[in-house]
């Protein structure tokens, strides 16, 4: 349920009719726009009466909301969500450009590859300590000291880190160390780990959407996260599981106007593991950038041919460069920044 009250209706007023709602043991959460502000309630709305509240002088309307998703609903909160990572702002007409390898292998790797992305206007650097791979066979990442080689990385460039955690167990560790919190695909309904995260990170997380998760089922994992106390959270569209199998994963590019319409968190796309081939990754990304997302996650190795992981998808970093020139014109049509 929302209460939207009348333009220029006082803090103290609003407060007031939200008290009223709280004695009846819901919780609230106001969100203040330029032009109105509104509130919404949350818990066991049957035991509130709309028309008492549409009684008060202040209150314009009271409006049910279907959908089971509340702190994440555009409904909620009707003005783009801009989220704060380490000084670099994501949502609204600013675009996050993540860049960096999808595993971290040594110093020297990741801050060369670090240096290149920034020079060409990479805002984040993204890298794997810990890696979830299909095959237990497959490299697994270097954990813990993988970390620290990204954060040296970040003492060489300023740029923010991007990483993803496997474990509640290494939350604390992120909050030291990491600037953005990558929560994958294939963890984005362990439900347990998202409540944690929500819990304890104390940084914005970055939610994968998964192989086959709906809309909704996307939503609802960041609901989690938002509901046990960490509202800072951005989508990232990285790819679903169709019938087609010569591209890694299917692109879902109209994931960015629909979710703009469910929600109001910013949306990055991942084309480099959505195609899982270089070449496609500069027409997906131009594509993802025209349909209005908030971000763009690529993967760039100096060597690909060598990687320990993900080679194939990997832009080279003067290939990247040359993306982000092509991007720029792109994005001042559609209202963003570079």
């Amino acid at each position: 349920m929302i209460i939207v009250f009348k333009q220029k209706t006082s803090e103290a007023d609003v407060n007031k009719v939200a008290k009223n709602v709280e004695d009846l043991g819901l919780s609230t959460h106001i969100v203040v726009g330029e032009e109105q502000t509104i509130c919404g309630i949350i818990g066991d709305t049957t035991k509130v009466d709309p028309k008492s509240l549409e009684v008060s002088p202040v209150v314009e309307k009271v409006m049910k909301v279907s959908e089971p998703y509340k702190l994440a609903n555009r409904a909620f909160h009707p003005e783009d969500s801009i989220i704060d990572v380490a000084g670099v702002k994501v949502g609204g007409n600013h675009m996050a450009l993540i860049a960096g390898p999808c595993s971290v292998e040594s110093v020297e790797q990741v801050t060369e590859i670090a240096k290149a992305v920034k020079e060409s206007g990479a805002n984040m650097l993204r890298g794997g300590a810990f890696k979830p791979r299909t095959s237990p066979y497959s490299f697994q990442g270097m954990g813990t000291a993988g970390l620290d080689i990204l954060v040296e990385a970040k003492k060489a460039t300023g740029l923010p880190i991007v990483s993803e955690s496997m474990d509640a167990k290494y939350i604390d560790e992120f909050n030291e160390k990491v600037d953005l919190v990558q929560i994958g695909a294939r963890n984005m309904q362990n439900f347990d780990l998202l409540k944690e995260v929500g819990k304890r990170c104390t940084k914005p997380i970055l939610l994968k959407r998964g192989l086959c998760a709906t809309y909704e089922e996307w939503i609802m994992s960041a609901e989690y996260i938002m509901a046990s106390g960490n509202p800072n959270v951005i989508l990232c569209e990285r790819g679903i599981r169709t019938f087609e199998t010569y591209t890694r994963n299917t692109l879902d590019l109209q994931s960015i106007p629909v979710l703009k319409k469910m929600t109001h968190l910013p949306i990055v796309i991942d084309p480099s593991h959505a195609g899982g081939k270089w070449w496609l990754v500069e027409p997906m990304a131009k594509a993802a950038v025209a349909a209005g997302c908030d971000g763009l996650m690529i993967e760039v190795h100096n060597n690909p041919e060598k990687a320990l992981c993900d080679g194939p998808q990997s832009l080279k970093p003067e290939k990247y460069d040359e993306l982000l020139k092509q991007l720029s014109g792109i994005a001042k049509v559609v209202g963003k920044e570079l």
